[in-house]
């Protein structure tokens, strides 16, 4: 990996955070995770209300990047099929294979949770595997591949909140927030004048996607800094030892994937900050998307109000930086 290479991804990055920033107003962290995810080759889980613009942020990411995009509105009778696609029948040709949506480089899963736990899977084995079988044929599915999902907030009627394993293979989780009073203005603003809102133009190609990838895999992660991310992962387990916060009202900690995405989560933050190095602040700026959606709470805290975010900040403060 040559400095050339190092300076042609940045470069690349630099025009499409400039290209999405033209079309959606606010949202930074959302972005920047789902960048995070991008770079890392992993798949992303957005959280918020209707109408705050998640579909709009995942096409303008598919826009700019000038890859394929599709998107699947998850509803309770979409079957699997539906998602991964099936045999036909072609007078003449015998079966072939008719892919589905998830056959796209950039896949939008809209209100994941509205979907049966059964059609949630077959989207899951695919994020997972990076391939689906039909019939007994595997059909591999094109790098870069990611899927970006949208749900509601599980109090929310006619959903079916994600199982902790199915949550697990969202390497990040970024919640969407309600804009403030200015950008609602802005939004309202592009939205009734002129034209309306226009996509972006094609500002990356998938090489030079791929080629980011490459460049961040390849930043080195000093070993004080793998042993840091592990131990903010175990501080989440209710052991003997642990903070009195976790032994109270966690039931269940963050699995070994917590420290894979702090670590992924860290690099992509040093790339798009236009560091060669990852620093102890990428890996606290990871801590929160990297492992709020892997901590399991008791009733306990439910019933007093303690948050998965509460107690990862907690974490954040009580365990030793190096």
């Amino acid at each position: 990996m040559t400095q050339a290479d190092v300076a042609r991804a940045e470069e690349a990055f630099s025009q499409l955070r400039t290209a999405i920033a033209r079309v959606i107003v606010g949202q930074s962290r959302v972005v920047e995770v789902a960048l995070w995810g991008l770079l890392s080759g992993g798949h992303v889980l957005l959280e918020g209300v209707p109408g705050l613009g998640k579909t709009l942020l995942v096409r303008t990411l598919a826009h700019a990047l000038g890859l394929s995009f599709s998107r699947i509105q998850f509803t309770p009778d979409l079957m699997p099929a539906d998602i991964v696609g099936t045999n036909v029948f072609a007078e003449g040709e015998g079966f072939r294979f008719l892919p589905g949506p998830v056959f796209a480089h950039i896949v939008l899963a809209d209100e994941v949770n509205r979907a049966t736990p059964k059609t949630q899977s077959a989207l899951l084995e695919a994020m997972q595997e990076r391939q689906v079988t039909v019939a007994g044929t595997t059909h591999p599915l094109e790098e870069p591949f990611m899927v970006l999902a949208t749900q509601n907030p599980i109090e929310m009627e006619g959903t079916y909140p994600l199982p902790e394993a199915q949550l697990d293979r969202f390497l990040f989780k970024a919640e969407v927030s309600y804009p403030s009073q200015e950008e609602l203005v802005d939004i309202i603003r592009r939205n009734t004048e002129g034209g309306g809102i226009t996509l972006p133009e094609p500002v990356m190609s998938r090489e030079e996607v791929l080629a980011a990838r490459a460049v961040v895999a390849a930043y080195p992660v000093p070993g004080p800094l793998l042993e840091y991310a592990a131990r903010l992962v175990l501080a989440t387990h209710p052991r003997p030892g642990a903070l009195e916060a976790v032994k109270r009202y966690v039931r269940y900690g963050a699995s070994p994937r917590g420290g894979l995405a702090l670590i992924w989560g860290a690099k992509a933050q040093a790339f798009l900050a236009g560091r060669h190095h990852v620093e102890v602040d990428d890996i606290r700026a990871a801590a929160l998307p990297a492992l709020v959606h892997r901590l399991v709470l008791s009733f306990r805290a439910e019933a007093e109000g303690v948050t998965p975010h509460r107690i990862i900040e907690q974490v954040l403060r009580e365990v030793r930086a190096p």
